[in-house]
Order: structure tokens, then sequence, then C-alpha cells
């Protein structure tokens, strides 16, 4: 396990290295750059421009403004924002809670009534329940998000009233039922897909269980129906799902990112493409950084969880 853990620990810090390289290059070569939003006034002179320019070390070749980027965030200081000259990490910070908290509820959500519909469909294989099951996941998947977005918005904002237009709360109330009065709409809209892609998957891997011959040897000496689902199928059914669990993250960091524009919800998806209007390189490549390490942390600790559950997988590490 230690060795796994090593390798594994390896691999991630290569690929990180490579998504920073890969972010870097790719953010200064675009057109435009953090001095046209001081140009677009057109009260600067060039000579303010080339000043700001040697302040920043934009004027410097790429690769030593790599090189100095990667030390600085090596020593933990991710740099300061072009926008407000505040902490990187300061500024990720104070929108990582809206987002977690948006992302975390919306997956519990999603994971809840994939997992019933997906173990239900397998179990009424090809009954009405199943149908409908399977073309409502195909619409799901089909929707655009920020679609599906502006719809719930239009019906239950703007048509019924049921719920808010947008925002983390009401400003002047910031209660815990305003907050969770706010968070029903995103919640739903990210939770979505996922509902969708946890039905399929749940519903597969349970009608490789329930084939199974020791579900059969199960039937066979009487043991309750309901007993073999709970302690026998389910049980293994759930093995693949962590997986899946952990390699589901970057879905769920792009559809906040769509949601949360979409209900202005104060999370780091909004800061994302508000950081990239702004040209914010700092805030930027922290956003890119911080959500690598999160898919990569995913990934890992869902390799981990399967090999504590199934004995033979950390065996033969």
């Amino acid at each position: 396990m230690i060795g796994f853990l090593i390798r594994r620990l390896g691999q991630s810090l290569l690929l990180l290295l490579i998504v920073s390289m890969i972010g870097f290059a790719i953010l200064h070569l675009a057109p435009g750059g953090p001095l046209s939003q001081f140009a677009a006034g057109g009260e600067m002179t060039q000579a303010d421009l080339d000043r700001i320019a040697e302040q920043l070390g934009l004027n410097r070749p790429l690769p030593v403004q790599y090189a100095e980027w990667l030390w600085r965030m090596m020593s933990g200081d991710w740099g300061r924002s072009y926008r407000d000259q505040q902490s990187v990490l300061h500024v990720i910070t104070s929108h990582l809670g809206a987002t977690l908290e948006l992302m975390l509820t919306s997956t519990l959500l999603a994971m809840a009534i994939g997992a019933w519909v997906g173990i239900l469909g397998a179990i009424k294989r090809y009954s009405l329940f199943d149908a409908l099951a399977t073309v409502g996941a195909m619409v799901a998947l089909s929707i655009p998000t920020f679609w599906f977005g502006l719809v719930v918005i239009y019906v239950f904002s703007v048509g019924l009233g049921w719920l808010p237009a947008g925002n983390r709360y009401t400003v002047g109330d910031g209660s815990l039922l305003n907050q969770l009065h706010h968070l029903i709409g995103p919640c739903i809209v990210l939770a979505l897909v996922s509902t969708a892609v946890w039905s399929r998957y749940m519903r597969s891997s349970m009608l490789d269980v329930v084939n199974q011959d020791y579900i059969r040897t199960a039937r066979a000496k009487g043991v309750p129906e309901r007993q073999i689902l709970l302690r026998h199928a389910l049980r293994n059914a759930l093995l693949p799902m962590i997986t899946i669990t952990g390699l589901h993250v970057p879905t769920l960091l792009s559809g906040a990112l769509v949601t949360e524009t979409v209900f202005a919800w104060p999370g780091m998806g909004r800061l994302f493409l508000d950081s990239i209007s702004y040209r914010d390189y700092p805030v930027v490549m922290g956003i890119l950084m911080f959500s690598a390490v999160l898919v990569l942390l995913g990934s890992l600790i869902a390799d981990l969880l399967y090999g504590v559950a199934d004995p033979r997988i950390s065996g033969s590490r």
C-alpha cells in the first residue's frame, strides 16, 4: 500500500506540473492580457503601460515568468490578484465554501435518487418504470446545464415565485433557512446530470451482481429476497460506484461553473469566469491548480476506498 501511495503521489506531481505548464502557456499566449484592462479606458500612455508591465513582470520571457510563478507557488505564495491586490489564496478560500456547499449537497442528492432509481430499475427490469427511468436519464444527459437552469428560474422563480432567482442568500437575511431556500434551485440543476449517470451505472452494476452464482445459491437456500438484495447484491454492486464517485469530480466542477454563473452563486466557478474576463492570471492559475488537486485527490481517495472495500485489490498492490 505504501508503494502504491508513493507511485500515485509521483504521478500526481507530474500531472500537476504538466497541467500548470499547459494552463500558464495558454493564458499568456492568448490574445489580450492584463494590460488590455488598463488600456481600454484610453487614459494611459504607452509609458504607463510599460511601467505596469514591469511591476507585474509581464515584460519578461514566458519561461522566466513560469519559473518564477512555480517557485513562488511551491513556496506557498500563490501571488496577488491583479484586480484588487488581495492574496490569491484569500480570494479562492473566500469562494470555496459556496462551491463545496453546492457540490456536496448536489452529490448527496444525486447519489440518493440515482441509486434508488438504478436499483429499482434493475429489480424491475424491462418494466414501465425501467423504461421511463431510461428515457428520463437520456433526456437529462442531453439537456445543457445552463438551459435547465434558465428553465428552473423561469418556472419556479419568475412564474410560480417559489424559489429565489439567484444569489446564496437574501441581503439582510443570512439565516440557515434562507440559505437552504436559495440552495434548492442550483442544487437541483447541478444534480440533474449526476442523477442520470448514477442511475445508469447503478442499474448496470446491480444487473451484473444479481446474475452471479452466489445470489442464486442464496435464493436456493431460502434467504429472503430483501436480505439478498441488501446484504449481498447491493453491497457488491456499490464497489464500482466508489470509482465513479472519484472520477465524477471533474463533471461536478464543470457543472458548478455553469450553474454558479446562471444563479449568480458566489463560488469558484463564477470567480473563474470573472477572472478570465478580467485577465486576472494569478487567480485563474490558482483556481486551475486547486481544481486539479481536487480531481487528483478524489481519484486517489476512490482508489484507496476501493482497496479497503475489496481486499483482493489491496492485496495485488
